[in-house]
């Protein structure tokens, strides 16, 4: 499968949209497609760092990235998402590669959080050589802990 990873476009935030929030992450979180476009559209509008993957579909898979979003000083995953029939394809992989490039431009490091029910997604950073720092309890919804990891780049 061949993987192509580029800029998102707001043509592709419809498409990311609709599939994204099927997935049972984003509906454990109440995402709506109207709320993931318009969380997309301000993304793009503050300059954060956003990215798809083509492979078998377009706009298959989605990087987001906050430039300054841990501690205003090293870049911050802020999600990753791959439509549900295409997972285990490389294209995550793909993606986050390509967030690391841009983050070793302007730090050291790259953050994120991974919701403590989330154990796939904590196995993959943990291949991907992420190291579990801290948790915090109770951060984006009631009885779930976000787990912060981080990357030496």
């Amino acid at each position: 499968m061949t993987i192509v990873v580029r800029p998102t476009s707001p043509a592709d935030l419809p498409i990311l949209a609709a599939w994204m929030v099927d997935l049972p992450l984003f509906q454990r979180y109440n995402l709506t497609v109207e709320r993931a476009v318009t969380n997309f559209e301000n993304g793009l509008a503050r300059g954060d760092w956003l990215i798809t993957a083509d492979a078998e579909f377009s706009a298959c898979g989605f990087a987001w990235a906050i430039p300054n979003g841990a501690f205003g000083r090293s870049p911050y995953l802020r999600l990753i998402g791959v439509r549900a029939d295409l997972t285990r394809h490389g294209i995550g992989a793909a993606l986050l590669t390509e967030v690391e490039s841009m983050a070793a431009e302007k730090s050291n490091d790259l953050f994120l959080l991974v919701s403590d029910f989330n154990e796939a997604a904590q196995r993959f950073y943990l291949r991907q050589n992420y190291t579990q720092i801290g948790a915090i309890p109770n951060y984006v919804v009631p009885g779930v802990a976000e787990l912060i990891f981080r990357k030496r780049l």
